[in-house]
């Protein structure tokens, strides 16, 4: 019943009906509280309604149900950016920098912490953070297809073309339906050996179950 309700609210969600994917998510919590998933899709919803509505007590109810999702699954790589990205939205960005890199002392085996911080670091303008974070998340996991398009854009970014597009091939080798990752071959595979660079116009390469906004 759970992932049926679960199920049910995913669909809701996807054509913006909020306040239906909100009763679903809830539903499927009750009928499994210890449903991670659903309990990121609830705090996902809330987190969109607070930003649509401008309404502080869904911001609340958001930030309480991700972290209840990490109390279930510490490990929830969606549920960390979710919270990540709210604490950053409230004003508070070294709150969110202190949640990624205790997820990262608690896992050092996992790329997902260092993805995410280099991500954090990368909004900030921090690029030399955020691309060593993501060497170190390629060092755990070389076949991480997210990470390796995160380095490409860091690199493009820094005026590496040569190297961004060489993990921007990789990261489609591992995953090929990344068509954002693709655009950024195809450009560069021109501009790299006419020696100029095709800025990546500030899009962001992530991964179709990122939030705010995404569901499982």
């Amino acid at each position: 019943m759970s992932y049926g309700h679960n199920s049910e609210g995913v669909k809701m969600y996807q054509t913006a009906y909020y306040e239906g994917a909100l009763l679903q998510f809830q539903k499927a919590v009750d009928a499994d509280p210890k449903n991670s998933d659903a309990y990121y899709n609830l705090a996902s919803t809330y987190h969109q309604l607070g930003k649509l509505h401008h309404r502080e007590t869904d911001l609340a109810q958001a930030e309480s149900n991700y972290h209840r999702c990490l109390d279930n699954d510490p490990n929830h790589e969606d549920c960390y950016r979710g919270l990540a990205v709210l604490l950053v939205d409230k004003g508070h960005p070294e709150q969110a920098k202190e949640l990624l890199e205790l997820w990262a002392q608690r896992a050092p085996g996992l790329p997902g912490p260092k993805i995410e911080l280099a991500r954090l670091a990368d909004e900030q303008g921090d690029r030399a953070t955020a691309q060593q974070r993501l060497i170190e998340a390629v060092a755990i996991d070389p076949h991480n297809a997210r990470a390796l398009a995160a380095l490409g854009k860091v690199r493009e970014e820094s005026g590496d073309p040569a190297q961004a597009l060489a993990n921007y091939q990789r990261s489609l080798q591992i995953n090929r339906y990344q068509p954002q990752v693709a655009a950024r071959v195809a450009a560069l595979q021109t501009t790299v050996n006419a020696g100029t660079v095709t800025p990546p116009g500030g899009t962001r390469t992530v991964n179709a179950n990122t939030v705010p906004g995404a569901v499982r």
